[in-house]
C-alpha cells in the first residue's frame, strides 16, 4: 500500500472530521504529522491526510463535494 497526500488541514479535530468522512465511505487513511499541529502553529505545521494512491481520486473528490 503506498499511501500519497490528498489533503493537509490546520488542525487535528478537521482532519479527523475527514478522515471520519472517508472512512464512512470505506476509504481507509491515515493522519500523518498530527503531533506537530497540537502545537498551534497551524499551516506551519498541518496535518496530512494519506490514503492510498488507487483511493487517491475518489478522496479528492468526497473532500470536494461530499455529496458526490
Amino acid at each position: 500500500m503506498a499511501l500519497v497526500e490528498v489533503e493537509t488541514f490546520p488542525d487535528h479535530t478537521v482532519a479527523e472530521m475527514a478522515r471520519g468522512m472517508l472512512a464512512a465511505e470505506g476509504i481507509v487513511s491515515v493522519l500523518f504529522d498530527s503531533g506537530l499541529a497540537s502545537l498551534g502553529l497551524g499551516r506551519m505545521t498541518p496535518v496530512r491526510l494519506m490514503v492510498d494512491e488507487g483511493d487517491k481520486r475518489r478522496a479528492e473528490q468526497l473532500l470536494a463535494d461530499p455529496s458526490a
